[in-house]
């Protein structure tokens, strides 16, 4: 059986969110879109160097990509077996041309790109992919990012050291992958276009694993040039023996900076071609480079990307603090924030209150999904007086905890004058980020605060990691046994209308607990130089610089 994709779903979404519904009209019928080119332009000009801003990465291996700035790189140098269209979000394939599953979506085989190959020129097999997925459930390689395949069988025995493969990873020949579930899940083949689930050779992993790590040797559009330069820079190039379309340009330096304003000087003095936009200058770098019409594509004249992200930042709440179990009391903290305000006052607008879990951009979103994720201080009073503590009476101080030293402490002040206005006494608990971390993974914190942008634009990856029981992720200790089995009925729904309709009413279930406070919605906040064109971020912060190019020397 193949399952149907959401190809149109995915790009009536993308118009609504951009605001541009009216290009539909104009689109041509089934015609293909062209790339876009300067007035005046002939097309596609080859060649030249992108020169792009990134922090420094974790990891730009694929055993550990976990991160933006790594899965930035990584997502150059690596395909998985499908991919996601930069503009819509439509599921694509990649390494993989076709795939097919089972009736009930427990069995998964894929047909690989057959003559692909790596960048030492080795070919690009099943047994790749088999190895680079062993590679990260390894325990002995903790890897962060195992749980994309904790669905896979087998996960569970290597995680417990009782195995050293994947049981459902089955090699048929050099060109068919078969992958059997521990269960049924209709939106594995998204999961499958997360740019870590990518082949590895295995020889060259083994033959120096550190070596490896600061150069990977991968099968996508562009190669490393050198072993990356901490701190300082990585470097990739075009790799000529690519599968696919080969890009436009000759290569991309990733210049490391350890903050964004220092980048943002470095732009304007035109050594960059694209960068974050530090606070407080949106505005005017929409006034001076102007805005990409559908927020995301980038051209001369036009180059800020404004663009929704499929992300949300929310509010941790610890519910197994002996305060915060008080589900009446979640929900009154969660009415006492004036979203809006602080959309205004710390971001220039360049964001949307967050009112369920579930961001924009993803097929299932519905606006006002969470009950209790709205501002309404009056509400927010009788909801407190509920919980046990009128006025505030009795109520301890509660710790808001964050990581230092990028912008959250102005967040965090915000809701505690919103707490104060309600008579709740909070302080602010603001620590550097591995400390923060280690905070948040004991458990030793009563609030906090998260970003998550989709690995895969589906519902289920916003509800299953961050709520289901004992998960990883699950930083707010959630648990309930009913929304554990809904969400696996839901996984094991085929049908993608009915399992998008299961998972809006777990969500829905979940946001009447109040277990976290979504806040808001991420928008881009990014600037790309007048030389580059077709320059495309896509809603999950990655770009597609396949098929962008830059500007022939005057």
């Amino acid at each position: 059986m193949k399952l149907h994709k959401r190809s149109w779903y995915f790009l009536l979404l993308a118009l609504v969110l951009a605001g541009v519904l009216v290009a539909v009209a104009a689109c041509g019928g089934d015609e293909e879109p062209t790339e876009t080119t300067a007035a005046g332009g002939d097309g596609p000009v080859e060649g030249g160097t992108f020169s792009l801003f990134i922090s420094e990465p974790a990891f730009i291996d694929p055993v550990n990509l976990q991160e933006s700035e790594g899965t930035q790189v990584g997502n150059q140098l690596f395909d998985s077996l499908a991919e996601f269209d930069y503009l819509t979000g439509e599921l694509k394939p990649a390494a993989a041309e076709s795939w097919e599953a089972n009736e009930d979506a427990s069995v998964w085989t894929f047909h690989l790109v057959e003559d692909a190959k790596f960048h030492d020129g080795s070919d690009v097999t099943a047994e790749d992919f088999k190895y680079g997925w062993e590679r990260i459930c390894n325990p002995a390689n903790e890897s962060e990012i195992s749980y994309h395949l904790s669905c896979v069988k087998g996960y569970d025995e290597m995680q417990e050291g009782t195995a050293t493969e994947l049981e459902g990873v089955k090699v048929v020949d050099d060109y068919t992958l078969e992958v059997t579930l521990s269960y049924a899940f209709g939106d594995f083949e998204y999961v499958v276009g997360h740019p870590a689930l990518a082949p590895v050779p295995k020889e060259a992993v083994e033959a120096d694993p550190a070596a490896f790590g600061d150069k990977p040797i991968g099968n996508g559009p562009f190669m490393m040039a050198e072993p990356w330069a901490h701190d300082q820079y990585v470097k990739v190039v075009k790799f000529d023996d690519y599968y696919g379309e080969a890009p436009h340009a000759d290569g991309v330096n990733f210049l490391i900076f350890k903050d964004e304003e220092t980048a943002f000087l470095e732009f304007q003095a035109e050594n960059l071609d694209w960068t974050s936009i530090p606070s407080g200058q949106v505005e005017a770098t929409k006034a001076t480079y102007g805005e990409a019409p559908d927020g995301q594509t980038a051209n001369p004249g036009a180059q800020t990307q404004t663009g929704p992200e499929t992300a949300v930042y929310y509010i941790l709440v610890n519910n197994q603090d002996e305060v915060l179990s008080n589900v009446a009391l979640r929900q009154a903290l969660s009415m006492a924030i004036n979203r809006q305000a602080i959309i205004d006052t710390i971001f220039e607008g360049l964001r949307e209150p967050a009112t369920g879990i579930v961001p924009w951009g993803v097929a299932g979103y519905t606006k006002d999904q969470w009950a209790y994720s709205k501002y309404d201080v009056e509400a927010a009073k009788a909801k407190l007086e509920e919980a046990g503590f009128p006025g505030g009476e009795g109520l301890p101080e509660i710790a808001l905890s964050c990581n230092s030293g990028v912008g959250h402490e102005d967040i965090m002040a915000m809701i505690q004058a919103d707490f104060a206005a309600i008579g709740v006494t909070a302080k602010i608990d603001a620590v550097e980020w591995a400390q923060y971390l280690d905070k948040l993974g004991s458990g030793d914190f009563m609030m906090g605060r998260l970003g998550w942008i989709a690995d895969y634009p589906v519902m289920d990856n916003f509800l299953y990691p961050l709520f289901t029981t004992g998960s990883g992720d699950n930083y707010a200790f959630y648990s309930d046994p009913a929304v554990d089995q809904a969400l696996l009925d839901a996984r094991a729904t085929v049908d993608t209308d009915e399992r998008i309709s299961k998972y809006q009413a777990i969500e829905k279930t979940i946001g009447e607990a109040a277990p976290v406070i979504p806040l808001v919605m991420y928008r881009m906040g990014r600037v790309a130089s007048d030389r580059v064109h077709n320059f495309v971020l896509s809603a999950q912060g990655l770009l597609n610089l396949e098929e962008a190019w830059i500007s022939a020397a005057e």
